[in-house]
């Protein structure tokens, strides 16, 4: 028995991730009732990403030319890479910080039980990178989850091995955020990666009136 195209379309949705069955067709019937004209370029669309963008040569982004824009720009500082484990992670750092050197994209993490290894995140593409002499600090911002320590730390000795620094995102506790309502596993990450108070910032404290 042939599949209709209701059906397929459903089954199409699917793919996106936490979309479920009930979704897909609540979508789909959206579509077909109030926004067909919008499906249609939905359509065209998502054809022309899958057909036209790939990814950058020198960074491993998604990108609809060869070398991505980012890489292309002559205001990056090519001293500084900053290691990511997907896209979405670089345009966070991007969006939310004064960033101005160059990255790199895994487009995953170490995870041999998923059979994802060194060769699956162009680690050999980044070695041959740190080769080239112009970094100088590798900072990796990867996820502070298991495989995305074990991804750090690889990192940081192929850094080490090729006699570029490296350096790792700061974790713990949130800006603003209370010790009563952080979770445990963030408190000791951060109870255990604390750090000295800088002098200056000692000395600001003291000039402070005390509390009477």
């Amino acid at each position: 028995m042939s599949v209709s195209l209701l059906e397929q379309l459903i089954d199409a949705l699917r793919v996106l991730p936490g979309v479920g069955q009930k979704s897909a067709q609540r979508m789909a019937y959206h579509l077909l009732e109030r926004q067909r004209e919008g499906g249609v370029r939905l359509s065209a669309a998502m054809a022309d990403a899958m057909e036209r963008i790939g990814h950058c040569r020198r960074c491993r982004d998604f990108s609809e030319t060869e070398t991505c824009p980012t890489c292309a720009s002559g205001s990056r500082d090519a001293h500084l890479l900053c290691v990511v484990e997907s896209p979405a992670d670089r345009l966070a750092i991007e969006q939310a910080t004064g960033f101005r050197g160059q990255y790199f994209v895994l487009q995953g993490r170490l995870s041999p039980l998923d059979g994802i290894g060194p060769r699956e995140l162009g680690l050999d593409q980044l070695v041959q990178r740190l080769r080239e002499g112009e970094v100088k600090e590798l900072i990796v911002a990867t996820n502070p989850t298991v495989e995305g320590e074990a991804t750090a730390h690889y990192l940081a000795q192929l850094a080490r091995a090729q006699d570029v620094q490296p350096s790792r995102l700061a974790h713990g506790v949130p800006l603003g955020g209370e010790l009563e309502y952080v979770d445990r596993g963030t408190l000791s990450h951060a109870f255990g990666s604390r750090s000295e108070i800088p002098n200056d910032q000692l000395k600001h404290q003291e000039t402070k009136e005390p509390v009477r």
